[in-house]
């Protein structure tokens, strides 16, 4: 049931939105040079790598200098790329994930290999779901780049403190999820969206 009404309302969200889709694509092709996605590997339901779909907010080979944006201006960070990742609308490409099935419209975020590595076994039952465009953690922390900027070792921070909170909010999560409560998170996501 879950996997249906995703598909059906992501392919609903593709339509609606493809002219904001449009918009978004065009105004990144001119504010820098670089494809208009960026490809990013990230784990996925049962421990398997996909290919996240998010319009690119960074100068090319920016992850190549970290992999956590750090502030509201990280100076990788294009200008469009700036109010892509305020308005969230960076992540509406995800729409193309949740068709392909390797995402969900409520779930854990997915993250990279290199932090999943450092996953208990508890921990990694978050993989047991398909990760999400948006969870509890993601609203908790919608301002972990600016707790990040005021960290001496942002990565550091990130591993032993943040990360294990998204995990403990996931967990609990897929103890109580059902397609109400997802109902709720989405709304939750629009009001932290419209508030910024």
């Amino acid at each position: 049931m879950k996997r249906f009404a995703d598909c059906t309302i992501a392919l609903i969200g593709l339509i609606v939105f493809s002219p904001m889709l449009i918009i978004v694509a065009i105004l990144i092709k001119m504010d820098s040079r670089g494809p208009v996605f960026y490809r990013q590997v990230r784990v996925a339901r049962y421990n398997n790598d996909f290919k996240i779909f998010k319009f690119r907010t960074m100068f090319i080979d920016a992850d190549k200098k970290g992999l956590l944006t750090i502030g509201g201006r990280d100076s990788r960070v294009t200008k469009i790329g700036y109010y892509l990742r305020k308005s969230k609308l960076d992540e509406l490409s995800q729409l193309i994930n949740v068709v392909l099935g390797d995402m969900s419209f409520v779930g854990p975020r997915p993250e990279v290999r290199s932090y999943v590595s450092l996953y208990t076994e508890e921990q990694m039952e978050v993989l047991n779901v398909r990760p999400g465009i948006t969870d509890l953690a993601s609203i908790e922390f919608r301002n972990e780049s600016d707790l990040l900027r005021e960290q001496d070792d942002p990565n550091k921070f990130y591993i032993e403190v943040i990360m294990q909170k998204k995990l403990s909010i996931n967990l609990k999560y897929l103890k109580k999820r059902n397609l109400l409560k997802d109902f709720v998170v989405v709304l939750k996501t629009f009001q932290v969206i419209v508030k910024n």
